[in-house]
């Protein structure tokens, strides 16, 4: 009875390995390395970032063009429909839902028309000190205290890289270095 017992027990581990790894493999095949991202093993389709994307939807005197951009080679090219000389041909078209069937390295790639990603840049303060209080229209009274204060800095930087220079083994601050003194 317990040798009947541990091989049904080997049974199912067997089993459930197996079933584990053939899910693993699925896995596998539809998130392969060799394939840029965004790009099905199978071939069904290019995604958001395939090895193709459609950048434009063009009418023209001569029917539709499609701008059509090799992610690999970071160039674009406008074609027409069927049109030969390329690393694809568009086969079909549907620009009033902005895409195109392309058959692409002896796939049928559907592509929809890129969307552009647009990153915002975080909000930063006002610099700190006397550029930050410089008004758009300023008065002569305004220039002056904006002169009087360059002027002060530029005193306090001076003495500064003066002292430093005394110190033996000091090092100068950081910044720019003294314009024609």
């Amino acid at each position: 009875m317990g040798a009947l017992n541990r091989s049904l027990l080997h049974a199912a581990l067997l089993a459930s390995a197996l079933g584990a790894a053939g899910q693993a493999r699925a896995d596998l095949a539809a998130t392969s390395p060799f394939l840029p991202s965004g790009v099905l093993a199978a071939g069904a389709g290019a995604g958001p970032s395939g090895p193709i994307e459609l950048r434009g939807v063009m009418p023209t005197d001569s029917g539709w063009s499609f701008c059509i951009y090799d992610t690999a080679k970071k160039k674009n090219v406008w074609v027409g429909l069927n049109e030969q000389g390329h690393d694809f041909v568009v086969k079909a078209a549907d620009p009033g839902a902005d895409s195109v069937t392309v058959s692409y390295q002896g796939r049928v790639l559907k592509l929809d028309l890129h969307t552009a990603k647009v990153a915002t840049a975080p909000a930063q303060a006002a610099p700190a000190g006397p550029a930050a209080s410089v008004p758009l229209n300023p008065s002569p009274a305004d220039e002056q205290r904006r002169l009087d204060a360059v002027a002060q800095e530029v005193r306090r930087r001076r003495a500064e890289r003066e002292r430093a220079a005394q110190e033996p083994g000091a090092q100068p601050p950081p910044g720019p270095p003294p314009a024609g003194r």
